[in-house]
């Protein structure tokens, strides 16, 4: 490195952002990146959790099962039902 940081350097770099900004500003840019990080950490954790689910196989989760059964007894209900043209016929 061309130019090493020493503790003494980094104290006055410290203590000129501390007079330029504030506390309150740090401490509100601290807590604002905190909260990203922990959104970053979150986001990349349901990735893998997807990628996770992914490599089990082509099997459906059992919501989509679920789903899926519902909507076959849906059009079964559906088909028995008459329809209008055939309420018409009737009359």
């Amino acid at each position: 490195m061309a130019f090493p940081l020493g503790p003494t350097e980094l104290i006055i770099i410290l203590v000129i952002v501390v007079l330029l900004f504030g506390g309150s500003r740090l401490a509100g840019l601290g807590k604002s990146t905190g909260r990203a990080l922990k959104e970053f950490k979150e986001e990349t954790s349901g990735l893998r959790k997807s990628d996770e689910d992914k490599g089990e196989g082509d099997k459906p989760a059992p919501d989509a099962r679920a789903a899926a059964e519902l909507d076959a007894k849906a059009t079964d209900v559906r088909a028995a039902e008459p329809t209008n043209a055939e309420l018409r016929k009737d009359a």
